[in-house]
């Protein structure tokens, strides 16, 4: 089972927040506001925070900017993950997307079954890596983001949980670039 480890130290990830959406802003933004807040009370950095359109092209303009930004270790974006036509964030993320992180998007399922039943389905919560950078898309409600910060992505981002996180594998994510 998995547990913290007090013997190991912390280490502060440095994380960017996006909202997607065509109607939010910072006043107003209840779930980029409640991530923000749960990012930097486990400890974390808030490198930047946007509040970017449903619009396909922006998304994947941010996601590279981001990518290349050595400051960047992971990003995460609350919107857009859902069904409708102006939802485009999980195809924004697989056109930057080295390698997927399949195990999110299940386990994010997963445990979101047992709160809104088989309305999970609607949700393309996803993970994934790109040049080093860690990214996750969850969807726009506070209680999803509240439910993959709190039940996935704090552990993962905790370098003293065990049996394995995500923290401990960063220095060894761009080994198979030359030099």
């Amino acid at each position: 089972m998995s547990k913290i480890d007090s013997d190991r130290e912390f280490l502060p990830v440095n994380i960017a927040i996006a909202t997607i959406s065509d109607t939010r802003t910072l006043e107003n933004d209840k779930s980029g506001n409640l991530l923000e807040k749960m990012i930097t009370e486990s400890g974390h950095t808030i490198v930047e925070r946007r509040i970017v359109k449903d619009d396909k092209e922006a998304i994947v303009e941010m996601l590279r900017g981001w990518i290349a930004d050595k400051k960047v270790d992971a990003v995460i974006t609350t919107g857009g993950t859902g069904l409708t036509g102006r939802d485009t964030t999980p195809e924004a993320f697989k056109d930057v997307i080295e390698k997927e992180i399949e195990g999110f998007g299940e386990l994010f399922r997963w445990l979101s079954y047992s709160k809104i039943g088989t309305s999970t389905i609607q949700s393309r919560a996803l993970g994934g890596l790109a040049h080093g950078t860690y990214l996750f898309a969850l969807p726009g409600s506070p209680g999803a983001c509240k439910d993959g910060w709190k039940d996935i992505l704090e552990a993962q981002f905790d370098a003293r949980h065990r049996p394995c996180n995500l923290v401990e594998l960063m220095p060894r994510l761009l080994e198979h670039l030359p030099g």
